[in-house]
């Protein structure tokens, strides 16, 4: 099959990064996953069948890939540390959304908290693009958010619980400019892939 210039190869390159980062973060089903790239392909390619073909390729790449780099993981991996942080963080009011859509959900999750009575100590979350950067580059950012839905700053109780909870489970991480930069592998292991999201 002709790839065409060299811009459009780098482009198709790109496309197969697209469904690994998908693949491995691991919060939506197949059938999504496969709809995203499947689209973001046809948008490149324009023909059906060349999109359909170049999708089932990515993606198969893709799950070997992860399939490979998990059988030597430990136990356990860096994704069950940082799970393990977050179960503590919610132990201690903290709210955790992991790959929420963006900031507004995290503003209606602690409104939605306020008009049942509860104001949580703060809230943590990070999007899908955040996932996706952890799996390229061993980065996770959080925002972490007072129950007000302020930020956090130097200093504050809040970012230290949740820095010093993740130190606990030998998890790196530093705060710089109102986020909070997690030095994680994105060691997610095939079985999870289909874990709800929290």
């Amino acid at each position: 099959m002709a790839i065409g210039s060299p811009a459009k190869a780098a482009r198709l390159d790109q496309l197969g990064s697209y469904a690994r980062v998908q693949v491995w973060s691991g919060y939506q089903r197949p059938e999504d996953v496969r709809r995203e790239v499947y689209d973001a392909v046809l948008d490149e390619v324009k023909d059906a069948d060349e999109a359909a073909y170049l999708t089932d390729r990515y993606l198969a790449e893709a799950h070997v890939a992860l399939d490979q780099a998990a059988a030597g993981w430990p136990s356990p991996s860096a994704f069950d540390r940082l799970q393990a942080a977050f179960t503590e963080l919610r132990s201690a009011d903290v709210f955790v959304l992991e790959a929420c859509e963006d900031h507004w959900v995290a503003h209606e999750t602690l409104e939605r908290a306020a008009a049942h009575g509860r104001r949580p100590r703060g809230i943590v979350y990070f999007a899908p693009v955040d996932v996706w950067h952890a799996v390229e580059h061993g980065m996770l950012e959080l925002n972490v958010w007072h129950g007000t839905s302020a930020n956090v700053a130097p200093g504050d109780d809040l970012l230290e619980l949740v820095q010093q909870t993740l130190s606990r489970h030998d998890i790196e991480s530093l705060f710089d400019e109102g986020r909070v930069e997690v030095s994680l592998a994105w060691q997610r292991r095939p079985r999870d892939r289909t874990a709800a999201r929290s």
